[in-house]
């Protein structure tokens, strides 16, 4: 299933959907309109899934394969609508906690990197973790903010992201893509300056709206080897980035592994895998994001993004 957080005109605030080829539907509303009780927002979908499972499979009977519009109950109570005449918040529109990300998780990237620093590249032996604050999250179409006075140096990165669906804590690698929910895309948005001077990952990568994310979670059962997926992004239709989820230095299953390690992670938990090569800043000359440019970040099976630049 692929589920989003949308608003309309008449519902501002964002509300929990159920996508089906271009129709949304409003699960809260279907849930109603079944005598149901069910979720209104996507926290609480993927903390309690088990138990709402039931309340899904109800709705996904009474569809019986049709267009959500097709099915009197939900169009009558305004219940269904179409995806292009609703806004897309990211998926979990304000997590709980920061976003765990990995730095040169891709053996390219890390290259990329070394060498732009004047480095030799050494990959990593263990994950090299950062985080994102919450108020980074965007939506998958929100604008990208370049402000002067903060950075010039806006720079790409796109990812995908894995969304824990329940609570775990050092979990073994085998066992560890049953804690998955489901997965997203995710740009890394960084400003690189700020990386420089403060001699470390987080306030770069911390700037509001920095994280744009979604369009929706596609469930874990959806995908059938995330470790398969084309990624790439691109800058006004170019393509900078283009690789591969399999060319991750250390895979899902080890990082999440590696994270739960004497810390609990929780329903709601986003992980960034990483990203590969092709980021402005490792680019000879360097190329960096400038108001106008409008970046579209891609992952096969999941979904695309399109964010516009804009300055403050």
């Amino acid at each position: 299933m692929k589920f989003v957080s949308f608003s309309t005109a008449a519902l501002p605030r964002p509300h929990l959907g159920l996508v089906k080829d271009d129709e949304i539907l409003d699960i809260d509303l279907a849930a109603h309109a079944l005598t149901i009780i069910g979720p209104d927002q996507m926290q609480d979908l993927i903390a309690k899934y088990e138990t709402w499972k039931i309340l899904l499979q109800s709705i996904m009977d009474k569809v019986a394969g049709r267009r959500f519009s097709e099915v009197k109950t939900f169009a009558s109570i305004g219940a269904v609508h179409i995806l292009n005449d609703v806004e897309l918040a990211a998926p979990i529109p304000r997590p709980h906690k920061n976003i765990m990300c990995l730095g040169l998780n891709y053996a390219e990237h890390a290259k990329e990197s070394a060498e732009a620093h004047g480095r030799t590249a050494n990959l990593p032996e263990h994950p090299v973790i950062f985080t994102k604050a919450p108020t980074t999250v965007n939506g998958p179409h929100g604008d990208i903010v370049i402000d002067a006075t903060v950075s010039e140096q806006v720079d790409w990165e796109a990812e995908l992201a894995v969304v824990i669906g329940k609570m775990g804590k050092n979990i073994r690698e085998e066992n560890a893509l049953d804690y998955v929910f489901g997965y997203t895309v995710l740009n890394d948005v960084t400003a690189r300056d700020l990386q420089n001077q403060h001699r470390q990952y987080f306030k770069g990568k911390s700037i509001d709206g920095y994280c744009p994310m979604g369009p929706w979670i596609v469930t874990a059962d959806e995908v059938a080897d995330p470790q398969q997926l084309p990624i790439r992004l691109r800058v006004n239709g170019v393509i900078k980035q283009e690789s591969n989820t399999s060319m991750m230095i250390f895979n899902i299953r080890q990082i999440i592994a590696i994270l739960s390690r004497g810390m609990t992670l929780e329903a709601g938990d986003i992980i960034a895998t990483g990203t590969p090569s092709g980021v402005g800043f490792a680019r000879n000359p360097p190329e960096f994001l400038k108001a106008g440019d409008v970046v579209e970040t891609e992952i096969e099976g999941i979904g695309m993004m399109r964010n516009k630049v804009v300055r403050h």
